[in-house]
């Protein structure tokens, strides 16, 4: 019984720890021309997806730091976020879209 207990709790900490890492990423869109939300914070190891979900393709970059290349219409990236530090990036192709990834 006590093994069965002892199993259950250590299945209960996995879920947990798995529940933890799911909440600390984080999505962007890419909808209208533009990052929503523009702002985002996370902590390090936390992993952010950016959605593209235009007609027409964009770009996550912050130079020297991460740079997702073309991202086409539907398609999505994802960055894991390993240095604290404030990056700000656009898409190289509409330069006007701005966003800041804010790594604590």
């Amino acid at each position: 019984m006590r093994r069965r207990a002892l199993a259950a709790l250590a299945l209960a900490g996995v879920g947990l720890a798995a529940l933890a890492a799911e909440r600390a990423a984080a999505t962007v869109a890419i909808d209208g021309t533009r990052y929503a939300p523009e702002v985002v914070t996370v902590k390090r190891g936390a992993r952010v997806t950016w959605k593209n979900q235009d007609p027409f393709p964009h770009t996550v970059t912050a130079r020297g730091t991460f740079d997702s290349g073309d991202i086409a219409a539907g398609k999505s990236w994802t960055f894991t976020a390993g240095k604290a530090g404030r990056y700000d990036y656009i898409c190289t192709l509409h330069p006007t879209m701005k966003g800041t990834l804010v790594v604590e």
